[in-house]
């Protein structure tokens, strides 16, 4: 049985990992990759643990995605010098 369900628009792109994530309660998160997406998979697991989550998402909104550019990823702030 999942741990949990989430909407894909709740879970954030990380782009070292190449995969969308979520938080799990163990510290660690759950992690779905582009791929897993298009080929239709729905389950987020946690590495570090047995939880996984069922991923809702529009499997068409996937068929031709490429890695999200910077979401999920702070931008820099503008620094000033004095």
């Amino acid at each position: 049985m999942s741990y949990d369900e989430v909407e894909i628009e709740d879970m954030k792109w990380d782009e070292q990992l190449q995969a969308y994530t979520y938080s799990c309660p163990c510290g660690d998160v759950f992690q779905i990759t582009l791929e897993q997406l298009k080929a239709g998979e729905e389950i987020a697991r946690c590495p570090s643990c047995s939880l996984y989550i069922t991923v809702i998402f529009d499997q068409d909104d996937f068929l031709d995605a490429e890695p999200p550019s910077g979401a999920g990823q702070a931008q820099p702030s503008e620094v000033i010098v004095h």
